[in-house]
This record gives structure tokens, sequence and C-alpha cells, in this order.
């Protein structure tokens, strides 16, 4: 069993996954499985393809949005936030550890205009620490 955090309703964050994860996923109602970790990062690593197979055999969509320790860029936060605006149910994201994940979901939220304070509270309430990103999520409400 993968060690899925529910950061609030309808959003998990999940270390790296195996496919026969992808069962755990469903029973939760998880709709859409989010990538966020480069292929090739890690030897041990399930490949992305793999992942992607089960998901869609599961009736689950599936996206790869790749994010590197270099950080985010515009364009992964949005199309995070295209992602989440227009999927219908509950979204897994997983990454190495979840820490990307959760920080890409958070910038996307923040992006859409949600309240920062919330958004730190829900990445909490996963085990995560949105402070190496609190300044930018609140460039990013500011601007929405």
């Amino acid at each position: 069993m993968s060690d899925f955090r529910k950061l609030e309703e309808g959003i998990f964050a999940s270390p790296q996954i195996a496919v026969s994860d992808i069962a755990q996923a469903r029973e939760l109602g998880v709709t859409l499985v989010i990538n966020n970790r480069p292929e090739g990062e890690s030897p041990d690593q399930t490949p992305g393809a793999d992942i992607e197979a089960a998901a869609r055999a599961a009736g689950m969509d599936y996206l790869y949005i790749p994010v590197t320790h270099a950080g985010f860029s515009e364009g992964q936060v949005k199309a995070m936030a295209e992602a989440l605006a227009r999927n219908q149910g509950p979204v897994l994201a997983y990454c190495r550890s979840g820490t990307r994940s959760t920080l890409l979901w958070s910038l996307a939220e923040a992006s859409r205009g949600r309240n920062v304070d919330d958004i730190a509270t829900a990445a909490a309430c996963g085990g995560y620490d949105v402070a190496p990103i609190r300044q930018l999520m609140d460039m990013l409400a500011a601007r929405s």
C-alpha cells in the first residue's frame, strides 16, 4: 500500500507509487493521477508509462507534469491549475516523496486565488510544509 496523504477533500499527494497502488487509488475514487516525477530520476522508480497504462486501464486519466529539483516554472503551475480546474473527482499527485507534488498543488491553488493560509493548512494536514514557496504563493495569489 502506498502512502496516500489527504491534503483535503479530493486531493491526495504521495511518494512514488507502483502499478499495484492504482487499485487503492481507484477505491478512493481517484479520477486523475498526476505524475510530478521526472523519468529516470532513480533506478528503482516505476516508469510513468507503466503507471499511466494501469491508471487508464482502471478508468482514470493520467497527466505528466515533471518537476525537477531546479524548481517550479510558470508552465508547470498553469498545467496543474488547469488540470485541477477541469477534473471531475479526486486527484492523486505523486513524486519521490510527495513534497514536489504538494508544493506544485499549493502554487496552482494560489494562482487560482485561494487563500494561502488555507492552502498551507491543507498541506500541513498531509505532513508537508509550504514555507519554502510561501513568498511565491503570496505573489501568485495577489496576481489572481
